[in-house]
């Protein structure tokens, strides 16, 4: 809702002081997509020691779990 207040006022701004209609569509444009990125990036920084967690714990249960293969199943059998 805060957001639509925003565009709404920026909006009204831009035709207030005078910049034509295609200007105001072209800067809501442009904004929409600066924080389309800024809130992904925030979201990437937000979510980052979640990331980085769960690739520990991958990393910890690959390493208990390695599969154990027998000597004679071993791939080099064509070592002499």
């Amino acid at each position: 809702m805060l957001e639509l207040l925003f565009v709404i006022g920026f909006f009204v701004m831009l035709l207030a002081t005078g910049v034509s209609l295609l200007g105001i569509l072209a800067a809501i444009v442009v904004a929409t997509v600066v924080m389309f990125i800024g809130g992904l990036f925030a979201l990437t920084i937000k979510l980052l020691p979640w990331l980085l967690l769960a690739i520990a714990v991958v990393w910890v249960v690959r390493a208990i779990k390695a599969p154990k293969v027998p000597s004679y199943q071993r791939n080099n059998r064509f070592r002499y």
